[in-house]
């Protein structure tokens, strides 16, 4: 490690007054990573109750921990254990994993690291290199399969490092970054096939995103599967009949979950661009009867088979999105009743504030909860899922709408999480609006996202003053079991453990503990360093149950910020990665 890391750590650690230990570069001898196992298919099927192997855990996106130490009893001692100081600014929404007792993180500035979980010890590290031009944000996971961990970079390139040593392995590009293609979210292993989402799509090649599968022992490119529908088919003729290349967006932000029976990824794709429908050339319809306007496949989840694929079906959730109001993230596997008969269920919440269910064997939509406040949707066929779109939310250029949510979303990037304990999931929300104004687009001007829209973000008119909400839905009848509130906005994913916890932080830096049955607040953190928006986990290392969380600032909380304008956050960006235990 350099001395400007090391001292840049130490800065970033004592702004919290925690002690950093003292590091080495290099693997050290007797280190615990000597006893490092390689992991297996079985593994990550059934992960060992101490690791934290993919980004939500397990393949089914639960984000749940079975560690049991840390409990409703004792959860009141928690202390911290220790804290590592990361690479300084950038946007991190870091997904630590954890595999023998090894800790793998991922700084925004691309610097990977190996820690012993239990002391906090860097065993090795490894900075890949990004060109001066792209812009150096972390990514929010990565993957660990065999000796290999898997990482995604900003500039479009699937690299493989020795999980042992930091020791690259093999690097493939996957698309050119001087396109404008990145990533944001990790792969995952799914049958031997790395399984990657690409962002950024808007001034890349004609056509939008896709997803891709490499083979893991070598990087090569398997197949690959595009989020824009092409073709003389129904699919490729709801564009409006824009050409190709005036198709744009449908990223994939967040790889997806697994279902190894069905051998099928089910993913996310985020909305079209521009998200104004008439600038994007989706407005007024086409008078042609065999082409349509809802821009498939955005806002959609498609199941994909991993060894071929081959899309094996889709579900679009919201057509024409105007409002960023995308169904971009964490898909959630669950086998549970409906009106009485058992169904394999694949759930995922919308940034509206929608939870959506459908059956992950044939995509046949089955039910939707409305969580927080919106003015957005006014009905939902209950047959179908198509929705009545309220028509004075739609923004017209050169006017103002006020819609609510804002364009941040009641549930965004903040994963919701489910507990087996008590079949609940548990979503972090946000309740604000926005007075919404388009601007006109230039002639001979590419445009591709939000940069002609100017947002004026407010609390909720009909809200208490608690901006932040933590809720619990039953996923088996649909109901609120608990809600808790706060003025800060809740920022950080949930994680719920066996212990009858469920843990997440929030913009004013703290981390907190609830009871997952009742909503009491058992535990807070001190202030933490800097806000949380990242991905809290929980491990074993020693023998000994940890729970870790990155505080940070990310892509949301600028946004967010605006709303609790006396809630202040360092100016200069500080990350550290905490991590919590019982007292000795």
């Amino acid at each position: 490690m350099t001395k400007t890391r090391q001292l840049l750590s130490l800065l970033a650690v004592a702004a919290s007054s925690v002690s950093l230990l003292a590091v080495q570069a290099g693997v050290a001898q007797d280190s615990p990573i000597d006893d490092l196992t390689p992991v297996t298919d079985e593994m990550l099927n059934n992960p060992p109750d101490g690791d934290w192997l993919m980004w939500r855990r397990t393949y089914n996106g639960w984000g749940y921990s079975p560690l049991e130490e840390i409990n409703k009893d004792n959860v009141g001692d928690l202390e911290l254990a220790w804290a590592w100081g990361m690479s300084p600014g950038g946007r991190s929404q870091e997904t630590p994993l954890v595999h023998d007792g090894i800790l793998y993180l991922q700084n925004s500035s691309h610097l990977i690291q190996a820690l012993d979980g239990a002391t906090g010890e860097l065993i090795w590290e490894y900075e890949y290199e990004l060109p001066d031009e792209v812009n150096p944000n972390g990514e929010r996971s990565k993957a660990i399969y065999d000796d290999k961990l898997i990482i995604a970079t900003r500039d479009a390139h699937l690299i493989a490092l020795d999980a042992k040593t930091g020791q690259l392995i093999w690097d493939k590009t996957v698309a050119n970054y001087e396109h404008g293609f990145a990533f944001s979210s990790g792969p995952i292993v799914a049958n031997g096939v790395v399984v990657q989402g690409m962002t950024s799509c808007s001034r890349a090649q004609p056509g939008g995103c896709f997803f891709t599968g490499h083979d893991v022992d070598t990087g090569e490119e398997l197949w690959r599967v595009h989020t824009i529908a092409r073709g003389d088919t129904p699919e490729g003729n709801s564009w409006n009949g824009l050409p190709l290349e005036s198709r744009h967006g449908a990223s994939a932000w967040i790889t997806g979950s697994y279902d190894p029976e069905q051998n099928l990824i089910f993913a996310g794709v985020g909305q079209p661009y521009p998200w104004n429908v008439e600038i994007a050339g989706l407005t007024p319809p086409s008078s042609d009867p065999n082409v349509t306007n809802e821009a498939l496949y955005t806002n959609s989840t498609l199941a994909i088979d991993v060894t071929t694929g081959d899309l094996e079906w889709y579900h679009q959730y919201l057509e024409t999105d105007s409002l960023d109001l995308d169904y971009a993230y964490e898909r959630i596997l669950v086998d549970l009743p409906f009106n009485g008969e058992m169904r394999q269920q694949v759930v995922t919440t919308g940034k509206i504030g929608i939870i959506e269910s459908l059956d992950r064997t044939t995509g046949e939509w089955l039910w939707a909860k409305e969580t927080a406040p919106q003015n957005v949707v006014l009905s939902i066929d209950q047959e179908t899922g198509e929705k009545e779109i309220n028509p004075e939310v739609i923004p017209v250029i050169g006017e103002t709408t006020f819609n609510c949510p804002a364009d941040p979303g009641a549930k965004a990037w903040q994963a919701t999480a489910y507990s087996p304990r008590t079949e609940t999931l548990y979503l972090p929300t946000v309740e604000f609006c926005s007075n919404t104004t388009v601007n006109p687009l230039d002639p001979g001007e590419i445009y591709t996202g939000g940069g002609l829209q100017t947002f004026s973000r407010v609390p909720h008119p009909d809200g208490d003053g608690n901006i932040g909400q933590v809720r619990a839905i039953n996923l088996t009848d649909q109901s609120e079991v608990w809600e808790y509130r706060q003025y800060a906005p809740i920022t950080s994913s949930t994680l719920p453990t066996g212990g009858g916890l469920v843990f997440v932080g929030s913009l004013d830096r703290k981390f907190m503990a609830f009871d997952d049955e009742t909503g009491e607040k058992l535990w807070e953190s001190g202030p933490l360093s800097n806000s949380l928006e990242s991905f809290p986990i929980s491990y074993e290392a020693g023998g000994k149950q940890y729970v870790a969380v990155v505080a940070n600032w990310a892509s949301g909380l600028g946004r967010l910020a605006s709303l609790t304008p006396d809630i202040r956050l360092p100016s200069d960006n500080p990350a550290t990665l905490y991590v919590f235990a019982l007292p000795d």
